[in-house]
């Protein structure tokens, strides 16, 4: 299960245009920032593309995960975009990415940072998930899904 205000509606992206991974990446700043006192979105970037110079985050099957641990967080946050079009990420599979969930988590939460990680790579292993994401028109329609699939996962 993820915790209380992981992800909320006002950090979800439908259907955005972006051209490539560095606007991807500084999209997903902009909205895991938004409401965030403590947090700019020129930070969050550059600490989710401090995590992609280790390695590329995308999972394959054209989503990514981008994530970083941030001293300046209490609690993990998450936001999640649709493309429009698939933009190159670097992907294990080299499939471009038109599916992004970024993560944060507070810097001492390893445990945590696992779990989420865990939850979210499992949750976007689900063919018939990544296929609903990517017909859904609107970023509420992409937020009933993800809080559906939490819903129905929570006893699995």
């Amino acid at each position: 299960m993820f915790p209380p205000q992981f992800i909320v509606a006002s950090r979800i992206g439908s259907r955005l245009d972006v051209s490539s991974k560095k606007r991807l990446l500084e999209v997903l700043g902009e909205l895991l920032a938004a409401g965030q006192p403590r947090l700019s979105p020129e930070l969050v970037f550059e600490r989710l593309l401090e995590r992609e110079r280790l390695g590329s985050t995308g999972l394959g099957h054209g989503v990514a995960l981008p994530h970083a641990r941030m001293k300046e967080l209490g609690e993990a946050v998450g936001a999640f975009v649709q493309v429009q079009r698939p933009v190159d990420f670097d992907a294990v599979d080299d499939q471009p990415v038109d599916l992004a969930f970024a993560l944060l988590v507070p810097e001492a939460a390893t445990e945590t940072h696992l779990q989420l990680l865990a939850q979210l790579a499992a949750m976007f292993s689900d063919a018939g998930l990544r296929e609903r994401l990517r017909r859904a028109e609107s970023a509420d329609e992409l937020f009933d899904l993800l809080n559906g699939w939490r819903a129905t996962r929570a006893d699995a």
